[in-house]
């Protein structure tokens, strides 16, 4: 399109300064973003925009050499904060008045990640950094460093002063391999690690299993046999949790929409391989939840093809047979894991939609039931998460629904862990 005619942006009530949220993981939380001199520097206002989209508090600290590529300016705008760039009278990197939940370096470079391994307090960041590890060594708040520089300078002596750090409990975020050099993440992965360090949740360091989008069975060497679902609520379920701390193993049919890179996931293309997947998943690691939302084909051919069946050998006569429930199989194998099953159906009542669900939800511990006759506003996705001994809860779009399930697993998990104490 070549041609625009000049018209005024749509209304919106935010002002110059504020960010539309795309979630609340940090909200209450006060970031202090340290900035260092390196050319990455200049990605900074978008990170601290980044993290108070998920609510946070974003205070930017800026060195010197920092200020070479990115204006003070800048970072008050996209803060909507004071810049610290010196430090005064109110000793502002000891931020006894305004503590901190966390401090982000962001970029870290070599000379700063090597002088916080050796404790020199030196100049505004370093000093902030020295109280910062005096506060980590007393569970007061979290310490993470983006290591940015040439591949050049990644020796021996940075690998110590990393390893170093990574004692002392300072999460290292894993850099962007980019042509030679350690270059900064993407601002979602940055802001998820940060999610993740200052998290209360009692799903933090739990792992959970999550399966989602639609798994085929075989028809013959190039056909499947699948449902029209896409897999991205398995994706919500998994990032939710992942933000709030959670270890996610998310398995995904063939065909899913993609996760993001920084959720570790694996491609089951048939049933088979599926139900694969996920029994050694949980027997590799203990877990402990399952979140199975994928949409296992319920028949597959009695007799699959070999080779591709040719359009000129006339009309193909498929004899189809159920499917073996893979739920039932894990909850067979694995009675401690706590899982939440779903199911969907076509032309049922409501009333009938709740029977089936609280009888299965009796047997696996969870289930979440929609039916295609029922959407919300915008014809959002609706569905009812029901267990023993609550109310079905009624749950309108995606990430209504994965949080729905996170705060489940919360509460599970609370449960659990009080009754093994």
């Amino acid at each position: 399109m070549s041609h625009w005619t000049p018209q005024p942006p749509t209304p919106s009530s935010l002002g110059d300064h504020a960010v539309a949220l795309d979630g609340t993981h940090l909200a209450g939380k006060r970031i202090a973003l340290l900035i260092t001199g390196g050319i990455a520097a200049m990605k900074a206002p978008m990170l601290a925009r980044a993290l108070r989209r998920q609510g946070a508090e974003v205070t930017a600290f800026v060195s010197d050499e920092g200020l070479r590529f990115v204006t003070a300016e800048t970072l008050a705008w996209s803060t909507d904060r004071p810049v610290v760039s010196s430090l005064g009278p109110r000793a502002e990197h000891l931020s006894d008045s305004e503590q901190f939940h966390a401090y982000l370096v962001a970029p870290a470079t070599y000379n700063t990640i090597n002088k916080m391994a050796c404790g020199i307090a030196d100049g505004p960041l370093t000093a902030t950094l020295a109280s910062a590890l005096g506060r980590l060594e007393r569970g007061a708040c979290a310490v993470l460093v983006c290591p940015t520089m040439h591949g050049s300078m990644h020796t021996r002596i940075l690998t110590e002063s990393l390893e170093r750090l990574q004692r002392f409990g300072v999460t290292v975020v894993p850099p962007r391999d980019d042509a030679g050099k350690h270059a900064l993440p993407d601002e979602i992965p940055i802001v998820v690690a940060v999610s993740r360090a200052v998290s209360c949740s009692p799903l933090r360091g739990v792992r959970v299993l999550v399966t989602g989008g639609p798994v085929p069975s075989v028809l013959d060497a190039v056909r499947r046999l699948g449902s029209r679902f896409t897999g991205a609520l398995g994706v919500e379920i998994a990032k939710e949790l992942t933000y709030c701390g959670a270890d996610v193993d998310l398995i995904l049919g063939a065909g899913s929409v993609a996760a993001p890179a920084w959720i570790h996931s694996r491609v089951a293309h048939d049933v088979d391989e599926y139900r694969a997947l996920v029994l050694e998943t949980l027997a590799r690691t203990t877990h402990h939840a399952a979140v199975l939302s994928a949409a296992v084909s319920d028949f597959a051919p009695a007799e699959p093809r070999t080779g591709k069946v040719k359009t000129s050998d006339g009309p193909w006569d498929v004899r189809l047979q159920p499917t073996s429930k893979v739920i039932d199989a894990v909850h067979h194998d694995f009675p401690g894991v706590h899982l939440v099953g779903f199911k969907y159906e076509e032309q049922s009542t409501h009333d009938a939609l709740m029977a089936i669900a609280r009888t299965r939800a009796a047997v696996h511990g969870a289930c979440v039931a929609n039916r295609g006759e029922e959407v919300g506003r915008g014809c959002a996705h609706v569905a009812w998460l029901v267990a023993p001994g609550h109310d079905p809860l009624r749950m309108e779009g995606k990430p209504a629904i994965a949080t729905a399930i996170r705060t489940h697993l919360e509460q599970h998990a609370a449960t659990h862990r009080m009754a093994h104490t």
